[in-house]
């Protein structure tokens, strides 16, 4: 009995051996690997003026989504001239650390946004929306239940650099 728990315990320990490896390797390795990259969705786009709906998950926030609805994020306001705004939103986008552009047609550009350490991805979404002088946004994970505000956060920030 003394000899399979010392096989059992023994190869608990190596698995978090190496667990405690892929995790120093992807923190302190350079660029992220990817581990928890996820697959790329295949219902993005923007479609009569909406973006796919929101998951039940609290990990993803839209414009495109009733005031009341918990995913609920107010889109990119701005004034003057929907040519200068979108430049701008695409700079934003292209500066940001971590981000890839997949897609970019006119008035929509999708985007991936990586985690430091592990590589969580975060599928991003703008639509330029002239009528309502806004960008409609879409931030959401691919893995996990919760992101503890990440994409929020995220929209946010590019909403402050956007009105600067």
């Amino acid at each position: 009995m003394k000899r399979i728990l010392k096989q059992v315990l023994f190869a608990l320990l190596a698995l978090i051996a190496i667990a405690a490896l892929l995790a120093a390797i992807e923190t302190f390795g350079g660029q992220p690997m990817g581990l928890f990259a996820g697959s790329r969705p295949t219902n993005l786009g923007y479609t009569s003026g909406k973006f796919a709906p929101p998951p039940w998950k609290p990990n993803c926030v839209t414009s495109t989504v009733e005031k009341s609805d918990k995913h609920y994020i107010e889109p990119l306001a701005f004034t003057g001239s929907s040519a200068d705004a979108w430049k701008k939103l695409q700079g934003i986008v292209k500066g940001s650390p971590r981000a890839s552009v997949v897609s970019e047609n006119a008035g929509y550009l999708y985007a991936e946004f990586k985690s430091a350490g592990l590589g969580f991805v975060d599928d991003v979404e703008f639509a330029l929306d002239e009528k309502a002088g806004a960008i409609q946004v879409r931030s959401a994970s691919r893995l996990g239940i919760r992101d503890f505000d990440v994409n929020r956060k995220r929209i946010e920030s590019i909403r402050s650099q956007f009105g600067k």
